[in-house]
């Protein structure tokens, strides 16, 4: 099992939940699959997915610039991968079930 693309991806800063939706390569173009996996878990893998330009961790922000950056914190798309097909690895029973879409 190897993940052949990132269809989306949301990391809640609240919640500190990674949402992913993905394809592996043994994945047809109408299947998708999607997890939610604490944010956590990559930095236990040795990871770190943020982008340089963004440190939700590090600072503080007034409510506005939170929700801003709520919408969308951007990810190293290559390294999300690389976590994926690691994770799913050593946790070969957490792979979710392609579904249909």
């Amino acid at each position: 099992m190897e993940i052949k693309e990132i269809v989306s991806y949301f990391l809640s800063s609240e919640s500190n939940i990674l949402e992913v939706s993905f394809r592996t390569i043994d994945d047809e173009d109408d299947v998708l699959r999607t997890d939610n996996i604490d944010y956590s878990v990559t930095e236990e893998y040795g990871f770190v997915l943020e982008s340089d330009t963004f440190g939700f961790y590090d600072s503080e922000f007034d409510e506005e610039e939170l929700f801003e950056e709520e919408s969308k914190i951007e990810l190293d798309e290559d390294e999300l991968i690389s976590f994926l097909n690691e994770y799913y690895e050593i946790n070969p029973k957490s792979l979710p079930k392609a579904e249909l879409y």
